[in-house]
């Protein structure tokens, strides 16, 4: 399951090209003959161009993409996102999905946020300058953006693991996260920050929501068998 502890900076699977970028973080170049182009940029870790690990990896990231896309929608989402607070949830864009202005996660560290991007089968994400701003890095591991196609961010500070279903594409800004992508990756003038070691599958935990229903019905269940058993003793004492 790819490189024990590695940190997923940038994954792709033909091809990944960085220029003027600061990368903190493992880059992996997934498939056999695929390339690494590095032109005046500083990579902090470890750089794996079509070995084993890489290989490993870009299977893992294709198995966590596959996860993502079978994930249910909890909200749709139409517009831009831009002055939204929003709490842990799946929230999905039937199609292709702009996005400009600052979105806020605010929740639980242990909240997941799941973003999903052309969930009727096709759709882009592109953004300009947009950011996602969390109130703690822990969060940003937790944070998902599944996109059908390619994914483009121009000077933008973007915060999650981004899986994308084609090429994708950031000019300037930042990435705190992962930029994980099916065809070539192109980072230009961007500076990264890689968040979550292990292997690529993102672990997908149900949505706060779903836990907190789950624990309703467990309560109601308690005070069902709590009226039971009043009535059990209310009709025992009245027999006797």
């Amino acid at each position: 399951m790819g490189s024990p502890g590695a940190l997923y900076a940038v994954l792709a699977g033909p091809a990944v090209t960085l220029t003027d970028s600061s990368i903190s973080g493992d880059v992996f170049s997934g498939m056999p003959f695929s390339t690494v182009t590095q032109t005046n940029s500083t990579i902090i870790g470890t750089v794996h161009q079509g070995d084993a690990s890489a290989i490993a990896a870009y299977s893992d990231f294709l198995i966590g993409y596959d996860l993502l896309a079978a994930e249910p929608c909890n909200v749709t989402l139409t517009g831009n996102l831009s002055g939204l607070v929003l709490a842990p949830n799946v929230y999905c864009f039937d199609a292709a999905a702009t996005l400009t202005g600052q979105l806020t996660l605010d929740g639980p560290a242990n909240g997941v946020w799941i973003f999903k991007v052309g969930t009727l089968g096709t759709g882009a994400l592109t953004g300009t300058n947009f950011s996602v701003v969390t109130a703690g890095f822990e969060k940003t591991c937790n944070v998902y953006w599944w996109v059908a196609e390619a994914a483009t961010m121009t000077t933008s500070n973007f915060q999650g693991s981004l899986l994308a279903g084609a090429a994708t594409t950031f000019t300037g800004g930042s990435l705190i996260g992962r930029d994980l992508s099916k065809a070539a990756a192109t980072l230009t003038g961007v500076t990264v920050s890689a968040c979550g070691s292990g292997s690529v599958p993102p672990p997908i935990d149900p949505p706060k929501g779903h836990d907190k229903d789950h624990d309703n019905n467990k309560d109601h269940d308690k005070d069902h068998e709590k009226d039971h058993d009043k009535g059990h003793d209310k009709d025992h004492n009245d027999r006797r």
